[in-house]
């Protein structure tokens, strides 16, 4: 008998009609045997709905009170989704983030899970039942109610898959898997029937939306095999898993596309030990995520100093640079928000030369002019104006022969 724990978003819940077909899914799987825990998000909508209410009390909402109110979106499915099993035959119950006992730090908005307490929860699943579990959320050492963040059902999902120990743990979402590249870019991108989860990691954090990094972070630190399928067509989805399961590594796995980012560059800086620091310390103190970073020094001695930020803090950063500028007697700031970033990424990197080579000469045999270059051992990165984003896309998966 496995032990199964699903997932399932807020589009796979989104309407009471989709909630009794998840609940059909969920009795066909516990009548072959399966013991099931499942995770739901609230409805889809309904934490957008919640914060703008938020907002109309005051502009600026965070701390604990933001946590009691979107908590209660997933409150309402876990519900719902409960009496839909009972309604079928289907001995089932609900739990919050609290009831279950996960544990998490007391950072509201986005906490991090310390530890769950998985006895009642294995009690009703030894008792026959169907566990019905409110993901994004938990409670702090206080009993505060915490959320986890973006990302957080999947999060919660993969946390509960390491407590119990199970079998695998199913990311239910819109699409049937991993594809070697967004299918509205590459009409013949291909679904990958397994990935290893340092690929997942890389092409999570570069642009690929199907999977939150913390999930798959969590995944790979328990080694939690993790399978991603459809919530609206049956299929066998893509496997997340460890690299010793995986029995002949790609050399490309995927390509993906991350049209989030910006640039900025600081001309004339004095070229000396700490300017880095100097530099990104006021950045990263105001919070700004910096990606890539490009040092380069001039003939007078004076250096260029370029890095990435997420289009959404690219005025933040400006300011900030601006700032720093003229207190190092800078020539000037310049920044450029029409970029994109394309990057390759392949666990068969590690044994194979030559990859940066042809994937630099691809891009240049369609005139693409590269302005950085990031790399990993399983990734490489490169920016590139943001007009040419999708043609350099097409081109490396057609240069590593990713089409299905």
């Amino acid at each position: 008998m496995s032990l199964i724990v699903q997932k399932y978003g807020g589009t796979s819940v989104g309407t009471v009609e989709r909630i009794e077909a998840v609940a059909e899914k969920v009795k066909t799987a516990h009548a072959e045997g399966d013991r099931m825990v499942v995770v739901v998000s609230a409805m889809s909508g309904e934490t957008d709905r919640l914060l703008g209410l938020a907002r109309k009390i005051r502009k600026q909402v965070d701390g604990r009170e933001l946590d009691v109110l979107l908590s209660t979106g997933e409150q309402v499915t876990i519900a719902l989704l409960a009496m839909a099993l009972e309604a079928r035959g289907v001995p089932a119950r609900s739990y919050t983030g609290g009831q279950v006992r996960i544990l998490t730090d007391e950072a509201y908005n986005k906490a991090r899970i310390l530890e769950i307490d998985g006895t009642n929860v294995r009690a009703d699943l030894d008792a026959g039942r169907v566990v019905v579990v409110a993901g994004f959320q938990g409670v702090d050492g206080a009993g505060n109610i915490t959320t986890l963040g973006r990302g957080g059902s999947d999060t919660t999902a993969v946390a509960m898959a390491a407590a119990l120990d199970a079998d695998e743990c199913q990311i239910y979402t819109d699409v049937d898997g991993v594809y070697t590249t967004d299918p509205r870019i590459v009409h013949d991108a291909r679904r990958l029937d397994r990935i290893t989860y340092e690929e997942m990691l890389e092409m999570a954090s570069l642009g690929a939306k199907v999977l939150q990094i913390r999930s798959v972070e969590f995944a790979s630190k328990y080694k939690v095999s993790l399978r991603v399928l459809s919530s609206f067509e049956d299929g066998p989805g893509t496997l997340i898993t460890s690299e010793e399961n995986i029995m002949e590594a790609a050399l490309i796995s995927g390509v993906t596309l991350n049209r989030d980012e910006a640039k900025l560059t600081i001309l004339g800086v004095p070229d000396r030990p700490g300017i880095a620091s100097t530099i990104l310390g006021p950045v990263a103190a105001a919070n700004i995520e910096v990606d890539m970073i490009v040092q380069n020094v001039g003939a007078d001695g004076s250096a260029d100093f370029t890095f990435t930020v997420n289009r959404n803090d690219f005025e933040k950063a400006e300011g900030i640079l601006k700032r720093i500028a003229g207190e190092l007697k800078a020539r000037a700031v310049e920044g450029d928000k029409k970029i994109a970033k394309i990057s390759v990424v392949g666990v068969g990197m590690r044994s194979h030369a030559g990859i940066a080579s042809r994937m630099f000469k691809a891009l240049a045999d369609e005139n693409i002019n590269i302005q950085m270059i990031s790399t990993s051992e399983i990734k490489i990165s490169v920016v590139v104006d943001e007009k040419y984003s999708e043609l350099g896309v097409r081109t490396l998966h057609t240069e590593f022969g990713l089409a299905g």
